[in-house]
């Protein structure tokens, strides 16, 4: 079982060293910068007990300070670990979204060890723009993405750039980035 400790470490590896240092997310290098990005790991092993933290985390971040915290990663690194059963939690994510009626103030972008566009291969290295050390869910307020959209000139272009340096940097070079963040693998 992985711990608290180890899927924090990890999480935040990957964003640093990965998200932020290779641009990934624009929008990411502020709150990084202003320790505005809260993380959290979820030690449930049953997806029952994922909602119940995934549920607190949201209302968190609803509440809380923004000046404070602007985001949050919610790390999973005990449960989901199949990117089929992943995937079909996303969907009770977004029907918890509007249960709290939150559509509209935070969004959640998904991140998977596994994770698959629907027309990729396995083994592509666009894939890996959204490979994470473990399964994590990233809670985003919308008022950030509305600002950061306003700055950044082709928000639209972003997944498309990523996918073009990862295909410069090759599948070998994806692959040990995301390695360096995981400790017990």
């Amino acid at each position: 079982m992985i711990s608290e400790t180890q899927a924090v470490a990890a999480a935040r590896c990957w964003v640093e060293q990965v998200v932020i240092k290779h641009n990934f997310c624009p929008f990411a290098h502020k709150p990084a910068r202003n320790n505005r990005i809260r993380y959290v790991a979820s030690l449930a092993q049953d997806a029952d007990v994922l909602v119940e933290d995934l549920v607190a985390e949201l209302i968190l971040l609803r509440d809380a300070d923004h000046t404070k915290v602007e985001t949050t990663v919610l790390v999973a690194p005990n449960c989901l670990q199949s990117f089929g059963d992943y995937n079909q939690f996303l969907d009770l994510v977004d029907v918890l979204i509007e249960q709290f009626n939150l559509q509209g103030s935070i969004q959640v972008a998904s991140f998977h060890p596994d994770y698959q566009f629907a027309d990729l291969d396995k083994d592509d290295v666009r894939n890996y723009t959204n490979r994470s050390p473990y399964p994590m869910f990233h809670l985003i307020l919308e008022d950030s993405i509305a600002q950061a959209r306003e700055t950044y000139p082709d928000v639209d272009q972003i997944p498309e750039n990523n996918m073009c340096l990862l295909q410069e940097q090759g599948l070998d070079q994806a692959k040990r980035q995301l390695a360096c963040c995981v400790k017990d693998k």
